[in-house]
């Protein structure tokens, strides 16, 4: 007797059979969407997307472990108690005070302070007007989400700055808000979990070596 043939087995023949139809030239196939949004198909649109995956993959894999191999001494994390400028001016102290913020709701008083402090640093004027427009909208804007606490005087300032953006118009506001972390956030955050646990691991780190 002839082996059965199952049903997805006859599918794939019959499809196999099927001939395309004609297509005018310069027209995508008809059979193939134009962003491969199955994902099912082999054209140079999905090749490409999934080399682009595998690059992300490739960086993101290659980010972690560069991250692992600067580690903070435990001098540096030290310091961060000391000094909660010190903290800001190390890439790993604010990596990890942000990862308390976050956990608090408040990681937008850091990336504003951080934003402002990048539109200082800005000479193009065009830069600084993009910039600064992009932090309003983004920070300062009773609309937004990510609103940081501001009293109306320094607000109005702001609005007041908007006419001739400038790449200090966030000085004052960046202050306020630097005086808020400093006092309200930094005290908790050295006695949170975040920072006695990487404190803890850098001190068996020590005893290890």
């Amino acid at each position: 007797m002839p082996r059965s043939v199952s049903g997805v087995e006859m599918r794939k023949r019959q499809a196999a059979h099927i001939e395309a139809p004609p297509q005018a030239p310069g027209q995508p196939r008809p059979n193939t969407c134009c962003l491969c949004w199955c994902g099912c198909c082999k054209c140079l649109w999905n090749e490409d997307r999934m080399e682009r995956s595998e690059r992300q993959t490739c960086t993101k894999m290659d980010s972690i472990e560069a991250a692992e191999e600067q580690h903070p001494s435990l001098d540096e994390v030290l310091s961060w108690a000391r000094s909660f400028e010190m903290m800001l001016r190390s890439l790993e102290g604010r990596e990890i005070f942000r990862e308390f913020l976050r956990s608090e709701y408040s990681e937008d008083n850091l990336l504003f302070w951080l934003a402002c402090d990048e539109l200082k640093k800005e000479t193009n004027p065009s830069v600084v007007d993009e910039k600064a427009r992009i932090i309003y909208e983004d920070y300062v804007s009773i609309l937004s989400p990510k609103e940081v606490s501001l009293d109306s005087r320094v607000r109005e300032g702001i609005n007041q700055s908007l006419a001739e953006p400038s790449n200090l118009m966030y000085e004052e506001a960046q202050l306020q808000i630097y005086t808020l972390m400093h006092r309200d956030s930094y005290p908790r955050f050295l006695n949170s979990s975040v920072y006695r646990d990487l404190l803890a691991s850098r001190r068996r780190t020590c005893l290890d070596t």
